[in-house]
């Protein structure tokens, strides 16, 4: 995929497609399928806006496209059992919740596992995820059809680059890192040369303020939101978790669809990734001027020493135990 591609170009050629396959599919407008997607995203999460301006229109054809947002239909972390159930047709899941049911899913939720965006579709679109895919398939009669970016968590840290200049993990010794509280995140902290400190989310931009803790790491656009740029000097652009959700759906009801019908739903729910992403991509890049505008350094450290290190210390830990022999290298291997 050109990732050089702009949202306008590719929203158009959708709108194309979108119409061919309408007049495909239009012998089934009479008895539209209903799609009810579960989400915990709101309505103007990048994932919901995408699949309601690009998947929705693309199979207005023969589905009617019913979202449920903030977690109303089923609340966060069920939608998966109720798709197995059969009481609910799609869902935008995490690889953490997939974990939750086979545990070689951790290895998609590990620090540096994906490179980039790009990166990630490749690893999805990969024969190495086809068992992982059987298997979900199989266990839980869910289908992932594709793969959504959700960005790239950064460090952010009080210092400045003339105070702290971060280019290995060597230089983040003794870093007072907020981290998400659970051992997984925390493991990831340590991973990173720092001292992780659990913190909840509420409570950073005091602890930031008052030096209780040294930074914490999230994405570009939750600095924004959250504003840590106002008690924060540098960012390092250290991009060791490229976050990532599915586009999950009903084994059951795609198996009763036709092949046209299934042809237009995986299109469509590509369509919607692909410019979710791009969408997203544009976002961090345009909160980089932003953030840079409000005298925050931003910079990048040796990446290759970062993700050596990182990956190193999670061979032979109790997080990789369950992963498949050979399918980090696999998926390093696809790297740029």
């Amino acid at each position: 995929m050109n990732m050089k591609l702009t949202c306008r170009s590719v929203i158009v050629s959708l709108a194309a497609l979108s119409v061919m396959a309408g007049i495909a599919t239009s012998s089934f407008a009479d008895d539209k399928i209903t799609l009810r997607l579960a989400t915990s995203g709101s309505e103007t999460d990048q994932r919901s806006v995408a699949m309601a301006e690009v998947f929705a229109p693309m199979v207005a054809g023969f589905a009617d496209y019913q979202p449920g947002y903030n977690g109303t239909l089923f609340a966060q972390g069920t939608e998966l059992e109720a798709i197995s159930r059969g009481n609910l047709e799609m869902s935008i899941a995490s690889a953490q919740e997939l974990a939750q049911f086979f545990p070689e899913f951790s290895i998609f939720a590990t620090g540096y596992v994906h490179q980039d965006a790009a990166h990630q579709v490749r690893v999805f679109n990969h024969p190495l995820m086809d068992p992982f895919k059987q298997t979900v398939e199989d266990a839980l009669g869910v289908k992932l059809l594709s793969v959504m970016y959700l960005g790239r968590r950064q460090v952010n840290l009080r210092q400045s680059k003339d105070e702290l200049t971060v280019t290995t993990p060597a230089d983040l010794q003794g870093v007072n890192l907020r981290m998400p509280g659970t051992d997984a995140w925390q493991f990831l902290g340590k991973a990173l040369g720092a001292s992780p400190t659990p913190m909840a989310f509420t409570e950073v931009y005091t602890a930031l303020s008052t030096g209780a803790v040294d930074g914490q790491d999230n994405p570009l656009p939750t600095v924004v939101d959250a504003k840590f740029y106002e008690v924060t000097k540098q960012i390092i652009l250290t991009s060791h978790l490229v976050d990532l959700n599915y586009i999950a759906f009903s084994k059951a009801l795609w198996d009763e669809m036709t092949p046209e019908q299934q042809l237009t739903v995986q299109r469509a729910a590509d369509a919607a990734a692909a410019v979710g992403r791009l969408r997203q991509l544009e976002k961090e890049a345009s909160l980089s001027a932003f953030l840079q505008s409000q005298g925050v350094e931003l910079y990048e450290p040796d990446l290759a020493a970062f993700r050596e290190h990182v990956q190193g210390q999670y061979i032979g830990s109790e997080f990789a135990a369950d992963w498949p022999e050979g399918l980090l290298e696999q998926i390093n291997s696809l790297g740029n």
